[in-house]
């Protein structure tokens, strides 16, 4: 059985860790690179040779997907930073590029700048928007403008879509997509529990397959009634 639990739920079980000092984050990045290579390996494409594109929002999702790229670059891989939020994780942004990773300079047209990126990726990393957006899920500005164009070069088989614990756009609880721009996910990330709305229609049609990654919160969520129950 899989149990699905809310974004409430999850963070609540992710408080005393972080509060103990644990990387919660780097536990999730390891997760999430291991996945990547997992998608490289499943093509055919050594991972010195794989040129993946990350897209990294302003919360966490946006830092897991920076610190995972700088454990890709770092073995080689050819990674591409394309920044859509409002601020970016710092500390995900330096390790990245320490690591050899660079930044995709938007220019005047951004969204064609993404495109032109995206154009040669292998693999397309979705770490826009994740469950702090629960609120109000649907990608706005130059995210939803750039995600809106890039869904036909994604749905290219010779390229694999990996989202970051959910698909960017999708409500963590419920599974509803208001706004139908969403990046379809070949593979979906997901840390420490399932969230609910990944085993809810609409929202489990766009996360694909779903690989869930340990960070220590079974014995947090172990008392606690999840939201769904699926087979």
């Amino acid at each position: 059985m899989i149990r699905g639990y809310s974004a409430e739920q999850i963070r609540a079980a992710e408080a005393p860790h972080l509060e103990a000092g644990e990387s919660l984050m780097a536990r999730a990045a390891a997760g999430l690179a291991d996945a990547i290579r997992d998608e490289i390996a499943e093509m055919e494409d050594p991972v010195q040779t794989a040129r993946v594109v990350l897209l990294t929002g302003s919360g966490n999702n946006g830092g897991d997907a920076l610190l995972a790229g700088a454990e890709l670059a770092a073995s080689g891989c050819s990674v591409h930073v394309v920044e859509l939020g409002s601020r970016i994780h710092e500390a995900g942004l330096a390790a990245a590029l320490a690591a050899g990773a660079t930044v995709v300079d938007l220019g005047a047209d951004a969204v064609a700048s993404i495109v032109e990126a995206v154009t040669e990726a292998d693999v397309i990393v979705d770490g826009i928007l994740g469950t702090g957006a629960y609120r109000s899920p649907a990608l706005r500005g130059t995210a939803r403008d750039a995600v809106a164009a890039i869904r036909p070069l994604a749905a290219s088989p010779r390229r694999r879509v990996v989202a970051v614990d959910l698909p960017s756009g999708v409500d963590p609880d419920t599974g509803a997509v208001p706004d139908e721009t969403v990046l379809p996910a070949d593979v979906t990330v997901t840390f420490g529990a399932h969230k609910a709305g990944l085993l809810r229609q609409p929202a489990a049609a766009y996360a694909g397959r779903v690989v869930l990654v340990d960070i220590g919160l079974d014995p947090d969520l172990a008392g606690i009634e999840p939201l769904v129950v699926a087979d």
